[in-house]
């Protein structure tokens, strides 16, 4: 029996991420051929095909679990009752305090007149302290946890269902995939050129609308924009064609974003990306500097985690492709 349905293969492909890959191809083999045995002889008992899958699914449990009992690897850095849910919370806590963390120091020190090295300098240790305080914390806490309950049940970990299975991840290699992405950039293009000629922000003392983008940047910024995009589409195209995401073209694409953000903190460190006309007519003076101070450190901090979010994204599409 060949099983085809959805929740098989997000199963096997939750169970296989924390394998080492070499040997991913037999343990998915020997997990699928698992599965398939105990799906047939529920149906032999006369159960549906889909309630017998669900009940084989369940009874296997989690599949992280049971990924570790494959490859002989303890889950007991707390105890093995509470480490996936441990480390499900800190990869969560991970992803999300810390980049708030650094938005907040980034602000302050912008806001206290600071230069942008002593920004960084400020930033790298504030979230290099978070990210350990989490962990060591986190842990603490579980391991009173573990050991004051005695092994009861006092509500920390829940019962492993289907329902938690993730859904099945895109490689961002399709056809709709290349569409969004020349549109966006096209959009791009577009947006910026008619602000050099229209402008996109309007002002009444001005009598009509102003650039939002300072013009100093034409014709060698803009043009070097133009260069990355171009760029852009070109690997967008590769990538189509390709079918899939591969290392090589993560790292061109994480090249490319180093390659936009750099300049664009430069300039906003330099306050040279905006219209500086802009600020002092569209809001009281004695605010227009410090408003102008929080957009720039805005803009910098969302270009930044934009560029590391597409740049992880790319290399988790080709890891999932390999």
């Amino acid at each position: 029996m060949t099983v085809t349905a959805t929740l098989t293969d997000r199963y096997i492909e939750t169970a296989m991420r924390t394998v080492p890959e070499k040997q991913r191809p037999d343990l998915a083999a020997e997990l699928r051929a698992s599965i398939e045995d105990q799906i047939d002889g529920r149906i032999a008992a006369g159960d549906m095909p889909d309630a017998a899958e669900r009940a084989v699914l369940t009874e296997l449990g989690d599949p992280d679990a049971l990924a570790a009992g494959y490859t002989d690897r303890p889950l007991w850095l707390i105890g093995p009752r509470y480490y996936l849910t441990w480390w499900r919370l800190v990869k969560v806590l991970w992803a999300i305090v810390p980049a708030c963390a650094a938005f907040g120091v980034a602000l302050g020190q912008v806001l206290a007149g600071e230069s942008i090295g002593t920004t960084i300098g400020a930033v790298v240790p504030v979230v290099i302290s978070v990210i350990v305080n989490i962990g060591f914390w986190t842990a603490l806490v579980f391991f009173i946890i573990e050991r004051s309950t005695g092994g009861r049940d006092v509500g920390v970990i829940t019962t492993w269902t289907l329902d938690r299975l993730p859904e099945r991840k895109e490689r961002g290699a399709g056809l709709g995939d290349l569409i969004a992405s020349l549109v966006f950039l096209v959009l791009i293009v577009g947006a910026v050129i008619w602000d050099r000629f229209f402008g996109l922000a309007y002002l009444a003392e001005a009598g009509g609308w102003l650039p939002v983008l300072s013009p100093a940047l034409w014709p060698g910024w803009i043009l070097g924009l133009f260069v990355l995009i171009a760029l852009e589409v070109a690997l967008a195209v590769t990538v189509y064609v390709q079918g899939r995401w591969t290392m090589a073209t993560a790292t061109v694409n994480a090249a490319l974003n180093v390659a936009l953000v750099a300049p664009l903190l430069w300039l906003l460190s330099r306050q040279e990306l905006l219209n500086p006309g802009l600020f002092p007519g569209l809001i009281p003076a004695a605010s227009a500097e410090t408003v102008e101070t929080v957009l720039t450190v805005l803009l910098g901090f969302g270009a930044v985690a934009a560029a590391a979010w597409d740049t992880v994204d790319s290399f988790l599409k080709a890891r999932r492709a390999r």
